[in-house]
C-alpha cells in the first residue's frame, strides 16, 4: 500500500511521534522513509555588513543548518533502523517548507507523506500559520495528519 513515505520533521517531539509512527507504517507495509528537513534561508549579514562578512555569515549559516538536520536524522535513522525500515534523508534551505515537501515527495517518488500537526487554531492559527495544512491543500498523495 505504502511503499515510500515522505516524514517532514524539524525535530520537535511532535515530529518525533510522526516518525515513529512512520517507521512502524513502513515496517507494516515492507515500505521505506524518506525523512525530510527544511531550514531557513540566509538573506545576509545586518546592515552595512562587508561583502566577505556577507559570505562568510552565510557559510556558518548553512553549516548550522546542516549540522541541525544531521542530528535531527541521526535519530529518526536509528528509529528507523530499529524497525529495519530502510530510510534516506533530504535537507533543504527553504522559506516555504510546505512546498519542499510536496517538491521532495514527487521527486523521490513518494506515495504517501506523514506529518505532525500542532493544531493550531484562531489567531494563532492565523498568524503563525500552517505548513500541514498547506501540504494538505496542495499535495494530491494521502497525507497522514498526526497530533
Amino acid at each position: 500500500m505504502f511503499r515510500k513515505i515522505l516524514v517532514p520533521t524539524d525535530g520537535s517531539k511532535l515530529s518525533d511521534k510522526a516518525v515513529k509512527s512512520a517507521v512502524a507504517l513502513a515496517a507494516a507495509c515492507g515500505g521505506s522513509l524518506v525523512v525530510f528537513h527544511a531550514y531557513p534561508k540566509f538573506y545576509g549579514g545586518a546592515y552595512g555588513t562587508f561583502e566577505m562578512a556577507t559570505e562568510v555569515l552565510a557559510e556558518v549559516h548553512e553549516k548550522q543548518g546542516r549540522a541541525e538536520a544531521a542530528a535531527i536524522f541521526a535519530a529518526a535513522k536509528t528509529e528507523a533502523d530499529k524497525s529495519g525500515v530502510a530510510c534516506e534523508t533530504v535537507a533543504l534551505e527553504s522559506d516555504h517548507p510546505w512546498e519542499s515537501i510536496i517538491a521532495v515527495a514527487k521527486k523521490k517518488k513518494c506515495d504517501s507523506i506523514c506529518m505532525a500537526s500542532h493544531g493550531r487554531r484562531g489567531l494563532a492559527g492565523v498568524l503563525l500559520g500552517s505548513e500541514t495544512v498547506k501540504v494538505l491543500t496542495h499535495a494530491t498523495l494521502p497525507v497522514l495528519v498526526l497530533r
